[in-house]
């Protein structure tokens, strides 16, 4: 996709839930001076509600059978080359991603995480920030590397945890600024491509 003279880095979302943060991306990726597309969206789960987005957008879609990640990471090698994509965005994939697959990908490979990384790596961050007495928390988008949420930040937000605020109320606020940091992260890998 050519734009002001200049192709839009293809562009693969690895889902397996809502796709909120998915939905952001892609809204951001049509805006005209946005530097990437969505070309491609994976998911594990058939009934990922996240899905939907790529009929509404006609984006091509994948569901990759789990049972044998060898075969699983095979397919998804397959529809990465035969869609010539550049650049994968985990958002919300509950899969691990083997080492050779992270090490085919290196710097390729970006997450969105809900805590200010290091702290709170894998699940229950919200939980786990309240009940730490935390006064603050937020989300992080970093590079993947073969350690859960350990790779390399490229952009954090911060939000304030209140007294009144459960996991729930948390969840909600820190979503919300996913959905403008994913972007703007994306935005600033491809700028020093």
């Amino acid at each position: 996709m050519k734009l002001n003279g200049f192709n839009k880095i293809k562009t693969a979302v690895f889902i397996s839930g809502n796709g909120t943060n998915l939905r952001s991306l892609i809204k951001y990726s049509l805006l005209r001076n946005s530097k990437f597309s969505i070309n491609l969206i994976i998911s594990n789960n058939y009934k990922a509600k996240g899905l939907q987005y790529g009929n509404r957008f006609k984006i091509k879609k994948k569901i990759i059978n789990y049972k044998n990640v060898k075969k699983a990471e095979k397919e998804i090698n397959k529809s990465l080359k035969e869609n010539k994509i550049q650049l994968i965005c985990l958002a919300g994939f509950m899969k691990i991603l083997t080492k050779n697959f992270i090490k085919k990908f290196k710097g390729k490979i970006v997450n969105i995480h809900p805590s200010l990384l290091p702290k709170y790596k894998g699940l229950n961050t919200h939980k786990r920030a309240i009940e730490n007495g935390e006064k603050f928390s937020g989300c992080t988008v970093h590079f993947v590397n073969s350690k859960l949420d350990s790779g390399k930040i490229i952009i954090q937000k911060k939000i304030r945890i209140y007294k009144k605020d459960t996991p729930n109320t948390l969840s909600k606020k820190i979503l919300k600024q996913e959905h403008i940091l994913y972007p703007k992260a994306l935005t600033k890998i491809i700028s020093n491509y």
